[in-house]
């Protein structure tokens, strides 16, 4: 049944858990048809992930009183939300999302996600966001459908929602994908990414996570020469469609979608949207078949490459928040670590800059003798595989603490590292006599 934006906004009553889905997937006449009914005498509950676009409930609220805001992984709007108290954290790997909305989470009242127009078999496409939207559609009581006639249709088993499934379709002229910032890599990403590409072999199925370091990696990887590599990813960017469109990847090593580059959601600028439209090159699978670590693992030569923000001397990192202020989420970061480890000469790796410049002006080190009190431990020191910094990449894996410590100081920025040893000596992290 097709009606208005503000028909399916009225719907919404106070109390209910409405469900905006993920990414490029989040409604965007329906948001604006719910903020205008901000007066509607309670609180409303909205789940949502990785927001590309400004939400006009959040608008309409600023302070989450009335629209409250949740969300499985913040991008910066929704960290913006989280700072002024309005948004809050749900911790998540992101393969187990399905099962979570299966197993854990009550109904959802009202879930709207914004798709491809119709296609002749009766399927609304989820674009490039598939996720868990198959699962979330599945659990909803009522499903609304904002149609974009613009959105890129991607390929893949999983990647729709037929229209026996869907209780009414709002029709609108769309505003297409919305584009998401990569970051430009800089001097030190780049000779990150150099560190890391040195260790990419032909033939490698990779992992690229977001961000301007990842992307680098991508061009290191590029200029290096490598092929014959594989894509099986949670997040298809930038820096991977060029190693696509540059003739590298193949697929034909990997066992678990062989030929084809496989991830559950696309993030990126505007070629990168045209690009994923009707791409025989590319398949979107539903986040437990690219998330769960047996599917990764499937793959042989299985290459992570993640961001993280700090690591301590014991090697555990820290990739989604600054003492108690949340940044991002836990993503599919631990899962694709396990992933590649369990894979068959699989490889892992965390990558940072060695320091942060602080707004005062004042360096420090990202690798630290203990992580700030409050911060997410992301990924344990017992699954952390390679740390990569400008100043080389060490494997941690199989060693002592003592080992790691010594291993850590060496990719620590010089003027940091006498103070490092001094730490873990203090702290009984090594003999007195061993860094």
């Amino acid at each position: 049944m097709r009606i208005t934006a503000e028909e399916a906004a009225s719907m919404v009553r106070p109390g209910h858990w409405v469900d905006y889905g993920f990414g490029m997937g989040q409604p965007d006449a329906f948001d604006r048809a719910l903020a205008a009914r901000a007066d509607l005498g309670g609180p409303v509950f909205i789940r949502a992930a990785l927001s590309m676009r400004p939400r006009a409930v959040m608008a309409a609220d600023p302070e989450g009183r009335r629209f409250v805001w949740l969300n499985w992984h913040f991008s910066g709007i929704d960290r913006r939300a989280h700072d002024a108290g309005a948004g809050h954290y749900i911790p998540m790997n992101f393969g187990e999302a399905p099962d979570l909305y299966r197993r854990f989470i009550e109904p959802v009242d009202v879930a709207v996600v914004k798709c491809c127009e119709r296609d002749a078999d009766g399927f609304y496409n989820f674009s490039g966001a598939c996720t868990y939207h198959g699962a979330l559609t599945e659990r909803a009581r009522c499903v609304v459908v904002e149609v974009d006639p613009r959105l890129p249709r991607v390929r893949g088993a999983g990647n729709g929602i037929h229209e026996s499934q869907v209780d009414f379709v709002v029709e609108t002229d769309g505003l297409g994908a919305p584009e998401l910032a990569q970051g430009v890599p800089n001097d030190v990403d780049v000779r990150i990414a150099r560190h890391v590409a040195g260790h990419v072999e032909d033939g490698a199925c990779l992992q690229i996570g977001i961000g301007g370091l990842p992307n680098a990696v991508c061009t290191a990887i590029l200029e290096a020469g490598t092929r014959d590599l594989g894509i099986h990813t949670e997040m298809l960017v930038d820096g991977l469609m060029h190693l696509i469109e540059g003739g590298r990847v193949t697929g034909a090593r990997k066992r678990n979608g062989v030929g084809k580059a496989v991830f559950t959601f696309a993030g990126g600028s505007a070629a990168l949207n045209a690009f994923i439209h009707d791409n025989p090159a590319l398949e979107s699978w539903p986040v437990d078949e690219t998330n769960l670590p047996d599917r990764i693992m499937a793959n042989p030569g299985v290459v992570s490459v993640n961001s993280t923000a700090q690591v301590d001397l014991q090697g555990q990192a820290a990739s989604e928040s600054a003492g108690t202020r949340h940044l991002t989420g836990t993503g599919g970061q631990l899962q694709f670590v396990r992933g590649a480890y369990a894979s068959q000469g699989g490889k892992s790796f965390l990558c940072l800059p060695s320091t942060r410049t602080r707004r005062d002006g004042t360096v420090e080190s990202r690798i630290v003798a203990a992580l700030e009190p409050g911060t997410v431990v992301t990924t344990p020191r017992t699954d952390v595989m390679y740390v990569a910094t400008e100043w080389g990449v060490v494997n941690l894996k199989g060693k002592s603490v003592p080992e790691r410590v010594r291993a850590l100081i060496s990719v620590a920025h010089p003027d940091f590292r006498e103070e490092l040893a001094r730490r873990a000596r203090e702290g009984r992290m090594v003999p007195a006599w061993h860094v």
